[in-house]
């Protein structure tokens, strides 16, 4: 990296701090914000306490436990000032919204929400927290706008605990679907620009999310388990699976659903209109997404949209929530997302949100490259 690549990455790192300085109303922990965004961003193996504090030229990492535990600043603030500016750089008419959770592998029993759990992280039950997030995407970049932490019913059972861990006696069991509408009412409340809302099964077979989204006229591709229930055109209640089993087979189209990791994702794609009655312009289908290798693997999404919206435009959609596993995976080997070694309730959103800030300025720059048409830094190479 050359001389003014690197002076050009520093400042850029500054202007993007001054954008949420504000939000910290002291000196020192605006500028132990500022030192703690570089050390994420910086090309270190982990980003703990200590590797962070060596980063910037500190022997101990007191001031950054500081930071995260005991200063005065609203992360809730910095957290929207982060998803403003994901509007701004990568926002789209057609952008998407996307929801999904993350495990965080824990050792112990009190950091805050931690417990045996199932973590798609580790595909198996461990002791972990679960966060769980929303993720924007467009065609210009994707990254992660808002974060909850799951708090089990142990845990919000247990208020002794709770106090220990710094969760307030005001904080209630949330399920993650209650996570997920908290995050979607956020976002529509700060008029971030979107068209969809797409997330996985755990999200998706919830009817009473499905209604909240229609409520709102708020476009969706979800997915589903395979005997979740519909109401057909002739007000038969009816299993998706055997819905899609009765399609012909000119009813299939393969298309692609985007670029992967290992070349186009195609697959063959199928819609059947439901519901007998279609409002505001409105439509209702069933979405199936078929593997060309096995054929017997089948995804189910129920899907509402523009009554104009065509089979590949819902594809596109339900596609797009690998976006999602792709910023967690840039976050945690780019930005610390799991590197942070904090016990207590507020600390844990603290990191995650200074976390999900690193995410957005990398996704900037990508953005700001492929304007140029310029080749990516070696320090983004991996992200880009």
């Amino acid at each position: 990296m050359t001389v003014e690549q690197v002076e050009s990455w520093s400042e850029g790192i500054v202007g993007f701090h001054a954008r949420f300085a504000h939000r910290f109303g002291r000196s020192e922990p605006r500028e132990r914000a500022l030192d703690y965004l570089t050390g994420l961003l910086a090309p270190l193996e982990r980003k703990n306490g200590w590797t962070l504090a060596e980063q910037v030229g500190q022997l101990r990492p007191d001031g950054v436990q500081r930071l995260l535990n005991h200063s005065e600043w609203d992360e809730d603030a910095v957290r929207d000032d982060v998803r403003d500016f994901v509007a701004e750089t990568i926002g789209a008419k057609d952008g998407i919204l996307i929801g999904d959770d993350t495990g965080f592998l824990k050792k112990g029993i009190r950091s805050a929400g931690v417990q045996r759990q199932y973590t798609g992280t580790a595909g198996r039950t461990e002791n972990s927290q679960i966060g769980t997030f929303l993720a924007y995407a467009s065609s210009k970049g994707r990254a992660l706008i808002d974060r909850e932490l799951y708090l089990p019913a142990s845990w919000t059972g247990d208020r002794e605990r709770c106090r220990a861990a710094g969760i307030g006696d005001e904080v209630p069991f949330a399920t993650k679907n209650e996570h997920f509408r908290w995050m979607l009412q956020r976002a529509i409340d700060a008029r971030i620009p979107f068209a969809w809302v797409t997330a996985d099964e755990a999200y998706g077979q919830v009817k009473h999310l499905r209604f909240w989204l229609e409520e709102r006229r708020v476009a969706h591709v979800l997915a589903t388990k395979v005997n979740d229930t519909v109401i057909t055109v002739r007000w038969a209640e009816v299993r998706v699976d055997e819905l899609i089993a009765s399609l012909p087979r000119q009813a299939w189209k393969r298309l692609s659903g985007g670029q992967g990791s290992h070349g186009e994702r195609l697959y063959d794609w199928a819609r059947v209109p439901i519901r007998p009655v279609w409002e505001n312009g409105f439509g209702h289908w069933v979405l199936a997404r078929r593997s060309i290798s096995d054929p017997t693997e089948i995804a189910h999404y129920v899907c509402y949209g523009p009554v104009g919206t065509r089979l590949k435009d819902l594809a596109k959609v339900a596609a797009a929530r690998w976006a999602i596993e792709e910023s967690f995976q840039v976050a945690k080997n780019e930005c610390g997302l799991d590197h942070y070694q904090v016990r207590l309730y507020r600390a844990w959103y603290r990191h995650i949100t200074l976390a999900m800030a690193a995410l957005a300025y990398l996704t900037a720059l990508r953005a700001q490259e492929a304007v140029k048409g310029a080749a990516p830094t070696p320090r983004t190479n991996s992200y880009l």
